[in-house]
């Protein structure tokens, strides 16, 4: 259920740099994310230092590191563990019949704004939700975030204990966030020690017509490349 919370910290068009730096860098790095990292770095470079540093830490990082290098990074941080997920629903429900209808209503918020998705990809992508946050709603999208709160910290701090080149992003992502409640707290302590909701032993999985026949294709892997627009940044370069 969505909750009250207090009114952001930055300005909106200051949202929209972090937010839509933030779906573009989280992609699998490839030659086009290449492409885009000065229109990334000149935007975020209009950030106070505090905000932007993160930002402009990765920039550095895939800027100066081979796709040799950081494309089985990425795959080896956020495909094969379960506690550094960009799907914000699986740390809540992981393959549960819950998650099914979490997915739902990601779907039904972004309906609610006329935005669509295209079928390969799943609502509650981090990437998605960013892009839907800085561009289309940024008042519903702050609030997807901020009914996963738990899993955007537990994401963070596991980044934070691998040394992750990519904590920075949701370091900065987190921080355009109110400081987490008691409850989230404790929300936090039980994924970091128990991990998200195993399978539940004969419940349909989530992505199945039972809940919504736009989910019947297979979800594109993270490790996969989004064509996401490029970035229409105030004063950037285009």
């Amino acid at each position: 259920m969505s909750r009250r919370s207090p009114k952001p910290s930055l300005p909106p068009d200051q949202l929209l740099i972090v937010w839509q730096s933030a779906s573009l860098l989280l992609n699998y790095p490839d030659e086009k994310l290449l492409e885009r990292l000065d229109t990334v770095s000149a935007a975020a470079g209009q950030l106070p230092p505090n905000v932007g540093a993160g930002l402009l830490q990765f920039v550095e990082y895939l800027g100066t590191t081979p796709l040799s290098e950081s494309q089985p990074e990425y795959v080896e941080t956020f495909d094969a563990r379960r506690r550094c997920n960009l799907f914000l629903t699986y740390f809540a429900h992981g393959d549960t019949r819950k998650r099914g209808m979490a997915l739902l209503r990601f779907k039904q918020t972004y309906l609610q704004s006329g935005f669509t998705l295209d079928d390969s990809e799943l609502p509650d992508h981090l990437c998605v939700v960013l892009e839907y946050a800085a561009l289309i709603d940024q008042k519903l999208g702050r609030q997807l975030m901020l009914d996963h709160r738990a899993g955007l910290e537990l994401l963070r701090l596991s980044l934070r204990d691998m040394a992750s080149p990519w904590f920075p992003i949701i370091d900065t992502v987190c921080g355009t966030l109110p400081p987490l409640r008691g409850d989230e707290r404790d929300a936090v302590s039980r994924l970091a020690a128990e991990g998200p909701p195993e399978e539940e032993v004969g419940l349909t999985p989530y992505g199945t017509p039972s809940f919504d026949p736009a989910l019947a294709s297979p979800p594109a892997p993270t490790s996969g490349p989004k064509d996401l627009p490029m970035p229409a940044f105030p004063g950037a370069p285009r």
